[in-house]
């Protein structure tokens, strides 16, 4: 069932592609209410099936990334499913795609081709480098885009390698920026009638959220690199630690701050102390302020800590792992974690709830991501198009038929 309720309702979106940063794009999409028709090949699907943490032959990733989306099962390296391809496009508002640029112009799918026929299309894309330049053509993931776009190089220890966050980051920012970009075309639209394509690379996508790192080498020479848990000359601002083994991160960089939090500590004259009275004090001695203040939690529980600290509003939070998560008063008061039902698994499975909340039309998880090609005879019979009778259903994919048999590699 389409959400007739959302934001975006109406709002109609083709997405081909694979992996994570476009169909990111489209899961956000359809959180607040596009209807997200998504295609894959038959066999095997979409390979987000088969990574990360799998229950059974199926990734649990997929319930969520794939969350609320009409999954429709096509090989796009057969003339005739590209044919069906081409007419969704067609009663589509945007197409949602993350090939390798050039790809779908190979198969008559590119923008200009359809915009010919329908002009107030928008096409987002997603790839590792752009739609221009000497790289376009490469094939690109998340962790380049990372990379190239500095993000690398300013995570983890400056003694030892770039570090990774353990999420796709990368990707995921993109899917924000493509989310992000096709609202922006469908405003266009609705202002002058035309589409436009909505180009997002991996790499500028990371490189954008880098602040000032290149200003920062141009006008003052410095090359900023990883400092560990730290920013320079933010303190006491760490993840310090408790005494029954945890740690937990305070921020009291800011004057006011700073001067309630050594009060909770019983150090009030620090606060008068010339060395630690200001923030650029503060920045200049980092490492002796977060020994002052880990000799200090090091000595407490959390449990101990949180009053302390809450008591004299001073920010702070135990850094959670999934336990912890899932116990929280503030996730359990506001439904953080959702539990949405997943036929396949056979459960329940928990996932991020819709961000950010509209308080008058907020999205909605609709169902979880189901098997390969669930909805295939619906749309295509919405599109006029009729599976054929004697095709037979692939018992590995669990998937309804589709014309002709065929099966196709994943495209990425």
């Amino acid at each position: 069932m389409v959400d007739t309720d959302g934001p975006l309702a109406g709002i109609r979106v083709l997405e081909m592609g694979s992996f994570v940063a476009g169909p990111f794009a489209g899961q956000l999409l359809a959180d607040f209410g596009a209807e997200v028709i998504k295609i894959e090949s038959p066999t095997p699907g979409d390979p987000m099936r088969r990574w990360g943490t799998m229950l059974g032959d199926r990734s649990i990733w997929w319930s969520a990334l794939a969350r609320s989306k009409r999954l429709v099962a096509l090989d796009l390296r057969q003339p005739e499913d590209r044919a069906v391809a081409r007419r969704l496009a067609l009663t589509c508002d945007v197409v949602l795609e993350n090939f390798t640029p050039g790809r779908l112009e190979e198969w008559g799918l590119g923008y200009e081709e359809l915009a010919k026929e329908h002009p107030r299309l928008v096409m987002t894309r997603v790839s590792g480098f752009g739609q221009t330049g000497p790289r376009a053509k490469e094939p690109g993931f998340g962790s380049i885009g990372e990379a190239m776009g500095g993000l690398r190089e300013l995570t983890g220890s400056p003694d030892r390698p770039p570090a990774r966050a353990a999420v796709a980051l990368g990707d995921q920012i993109a899917g924000l920026f493509a989310a992000f970009g096709t609202l922006a075309a469908l405003r266009q639209v609705e202002r002058d009638g035309l589409g436009q394509v909505v180009d997002v690379a991996l790499y500028e996508a990371v490189f954008a959220l880098t602040e000032s790192l290149v200003a920062d080498y141009e006008l003052t020479g410095l090359l900023r690199t990883r400092t560990g848990g730290v920013l320079p000359g933010v303190a006491p601002s760490n993840a310090y630690p408790t005494s029954d083994g945890r740690m937990v991160m305070i921020a009291a960089n800011s004057d006011p701050i700073f001067v309630r939090l050594v009060e909770a500590m019983g150090r009030p004259e620090l606060a008068q102390d010339e060395r630690f009275a200001t923030h650029v004090g503060r920045g200049a001695r980092m490492e002796e302020v977060d020994e002052l203040v880990a000799a200090w939690t090091s000595a407490l529980t959390f449990d101990a800590l949180d009053v302390i600290l809450e008591a004299a509003a001073v920010p702070h939070g135990l850094i959670y792992r999934a336990p912890d998560m899932v116990a929280d008063a503030q996730y359990l008061a506001r439904e953080t974690i959702q539990r949405v039902h997943d036929a396949a698994l056979g459960c329940d499975v928990a996932m991020p709830r819709v961000v950010p909340r509209l308080s008058r039309t907020p999205g909605r998880i609709a169902w979880a991501g189901a098997d390969v090609g669930a909805h295939t005879d619906e749309v295509l019979a919405e599109l006029g198009v009729v599976a054929d009778p004697s095709d037979e259903v692939d018992e590995a994919s669990a998937r309804p038929p589709v014309r002709g048999g065929r099966t196709a590699e994943t495209n990425g």
